[in-house]
């Protein structure tokens, strides 16, 4: 599994010019599911993400995990992470899970999120043509890949 996480200070999804999640402070998250990615992992990178102290405390230092902060997360899913670009110009995805194994996990993560008394976890559409926006925070950018 790998993904990106974004601190954003807003961040909103619209599927054919309709809007469809919105959050305020906290985590813009892209998912990707890798081909050979178990199930346990899910929880794993859910505990790792609801636990990233990357907000900053009164020191100014990051040190304050998004439960901490009473933050916002939104989950894109985004197979084009796994894109391989080592040989030629168009990439591959081989690497990335069907869409028949990517979304029941892509499920299971969110729903894992929102059992962590998170204030708020909502999605984009997966498989859609989603339009993203953003304003990142920092910028503050974490790659996790399990």
């Amino acid at each position: 599994m790998r993904a990106v996480i974004q601190r954003v200070s807003q961040a909103k999804v619209k599927v054919n010019q309709e809007l469809i999640s919105e959050i305020n402070s906290g985590f813009l998250v892209f998912l990707a599911i890798k081909s050979d990615d178990q199930e346990e992992l899910i929880e794993k990178l859910a505990d790792k993400i609801v636990n990233l102290r990357i907000f900053e405390d009164q020191s100014g230092k990051m040190n304050l995990s998004i439960k901490e902060i009473n933050g916002e997360i939104l989950v894109v899913s985004q197979f084009t992470l796994y894109g391989d670009v080592r040989r030629g110009n168009r990439p591959s995805f081989i690497e990335s899970a069907r869409p028949e194994i990517a979304e029941p996990f892509y499920e299971k993560f969110i729903q894992i999120l929102l059992s962590k008394g998170l204030q708020k976890v909502v999605s984009g559409k997966f498989g859609a043509l989603m339009s993203v926006e953003l304003v990142n925070d920092g910028p503050t950018t974490i790659i996790i890949d399990l």
